[in-house]
């Protein structure tokens, strides 16, 4: 907490001369992270059964989009003195000085009781309490303790990401579901391999900034024999809407060469061990499973439009 604290003064310094603007705030909010956080929730949302009048429908989605956006705030709040000596996020506000550490605690804190409230008044309180679960997962397990304590870091605090779809069912349900559990489990599974791959080629940045990511501790070999294990594990998960009846044949194919895909990629990155091939198979490793995880909540999108449209 005191490297927060440091950042913190830092960060205060040069933000005396300028004001944050509008555009600061949405960084914060970690716009790419939202965006795949309204569409795995909106999945969860729609291969929902029952209906919800359209307007509260979405308010709950927004709600949760909020919700993933205060997260983000808070995580750059405590990070700050990670994030000014990483490459990759030293251009955040705090760093820059476009935001103080107090304004973007006090914008994160307000985003997080105003989502969950206004989700648990205006849809549903189930809903409302796993967006809190969420935002207090996020900030409390995995940035405030398994970051900078575990290479488990990533394995266990992928949770948190892995939420929305959950949300968003039980924003329509008012429950949860083995079916909101399965894409849940896609999310979990998925997301250690994704941020290994960025860990590998982004090694030396994590170990400036004392991050204790598995590149760091356990060595590169160990991280792509990982990434191979969880890779499987990922495709067989990523077949289980098949399996418990709310995907059809077009997930089924495309899921399985999208997988295919995804597998060979990963053996590339176990096999290339050295030099700038092995960064190269890593980061196309890492840029694929974006466009992997967004095509599985794509079809599951797809194939549950047109049921309803069919029903």
């Amino acid at each position: 907490m005191s490297g927060t604290i440091e950042a913190e003064t830092n960060a205060t310094g040069l933000a005396g001369s300028l004001e944050p603007s509008v555009g600061d705030f949405v960084q914060l909010m970690k716009p790419r992270v939202m965006s795949l956080v309204i569409f795995t929730a909106l999945t969860g949302m729609v291969a929902a059964p029952g209906s919800l009048h359209p307007i509260l429908a979405g308010i709950g989605l927004l709600m949760i989009a909020i919700g993933a956006g205060a997260s983000g705030a808070l995580n750059m709040w405590y990070d700050a003195d990670i994030d000014a000596q990483m490459a990759r996020t030293a251009a955040r506000p705090i760093p820059r000085g476009r935001v103080t550490a107090d304004e973007a605690l006090t914008f994160g804190t307000i985003l997080s009781f105003g989502s969950v409230l206004t989700l648990g008044l205006l849809v549903n309180w189930v809903a409302g309490a796993l967006l809190a679960l969420t935002i207090a997962f996020y900030l409390f397990i995995y940035t405030m303790w398994l970051k900078r304590r575990t290479p488990q870091n990533i394995v266990i605090g992928g949770a948190a990401g892995a939420f929305p779809p959950m949300v968003g069912w039980a924003a329509m349900t008012g429950s949860v579901s083995i079916e909101s559990v399965v894409m849940f489990m896609i999310i979990f599974i998925w997301t250690p391999p994704h941020f290994w791959a960025l860990a590998l080629y982004r090694c030396r940045d994590y170990e400036r900034a004392g991050v204790p990511m598995l590149p760091v501790v356990a060595g590169t070999d160990e991280t792509r024999r990982q990434i191979l294990i969880y890779s499987v594990l990922m495709v067989i998960t990523a077949a289980a809407p098949i399996y418990f009846g709310f995907a059809g044949m077009t997930y089924a194919v495309a899921s399985t060469l999208a997988g295919a895909v995804f597998l060979w990629l990963a053996v590339k990155v176990w096999q290339i061990r050295e030099g700038r091939e092995a960064d190269k198979a890593a980061r196309r490793l890492f840029h694929y499973s974006i466009f992997y995880l967004f095509l599985l909540f794509a079809l599951l999108l797809g194939e549950s439009i047109a049921a309803r449209l069919i029903a």
